[in-house]
């Protein structure tokens, strides 16, 4: 709840074209839209492009709109079909993500030594497969219980599951590779 207004209520009056409300919406699950988009496309222009058409899409379908699953939930299976369908048309592009703050107890060459651990698993997770990298965004990165992020992706909990054990084993071995590449350099 924000204000005392319960979120149906919100999800109510932005359907009856209360700015407000639909304001308030935006403001509380822009975010995560937007990091699910970007960690797909890896692109900021596209997460930007897919953020607004989710919510151009909300304002559309919210007046039929039925509560069967969260708002968060819903906005964000329709985020992913349009990066899913963004991924179909073209190959994506990938770029840096955008920088983190440096953490000024480490030294310069920790700092490094942080940011090309960093990079590296961001670039172990974009070359998983679409589903895997969909899964592990949703529940790991998200925070999105199993039950959400299944709903979201449009698959069962039990698929899920089966998408996040091998999206782990994927990055386990492949980041267990990387370090015994580099304990014996």
């Amino acid at each position: 709840m924000v204000s005392g207004i319960s979120e149906l209520d919100q999800i109510t009056k932005a359907a009856a074209g209360d700015k407000s409300a639909q304001a308030a919406l935006v403001h509380r699950h822009m975010p995560i839209i937007y990091r699910v988009a970007y960690r797909m496309l890896r692109d900021e222009a596209e997460a930007e492009d897919v953020t607004q058409e989710t919510f151009l899409r909300a304002w559309k379908a919210l007046p039929d709109w039925q509560p069967k699953a969260k708002f968060s939930t819903w906005a964000c299976t329709v985020a992913i079909n349009l990066c899913r369908d963004r991924l179909r048309k073209a190959k994506p592009v990938f770029m840096d993500t955008p920088p983190e703050p440096t953490d000024v107890a480490l030294k310069p060459d920790e700092q490094l030594a942080s940011k090309q651990a960093v990079s590296s698993i961001q670039a172990q997770i974009a070359a998983l497969p679409d589903r895997q990298r969909e899964a592990l965004t949703l529940s790991a990165l998200e925070g999105l219980g199993n039950k959400e992020a299944a709903a979201a992706m449009g698959i069962t909990v039990h698929a899920l599951e089966g998408l996040l054990g091998r999206a782990r084993r994927t990055l386990k071995s492949v980041l267990r590779a990387n370090t015994s590449k580099d304990e014996r350099q």
